[in-house]
C-alpha cells in the first residue's frame, strides 16, 4: 500500500492554495490603485473643465 499519489495531490493542493494567497491580494491592490488613478484623473479633467468655462 503506497500513500504517494496522496501525498502528491496534497502537496500539490497545499501550493496551488499558496500561490492563490500570494497572488490574489496584489491583484486587489493592482485594482484599487488603478480605480485611484482613474477617479483622480477625472477629479482633475473635471476641475480643468470648470476653470475653462469660467
Amino acid at each position: 500500500m503506497s500513500y504517494l499519489g496522496y501525498v502528491i495531490a496534497a502537496y500539490a493542493v497545499f501550493f496551488v492554495v499558496l500561490l492563490w494567497d500570494l497572488l490574489v491580494p496584489q491583484w486587489q491592490i493592482r485594482r484599487q490603485l488603478r480605480a485611484v488613478r482613474l477617479r483622480k484623473a477625472r477629479q482633475s479633467r473635471r476641475h480643468q473643465s470648470v476653470e475653462l468655462n469660467r
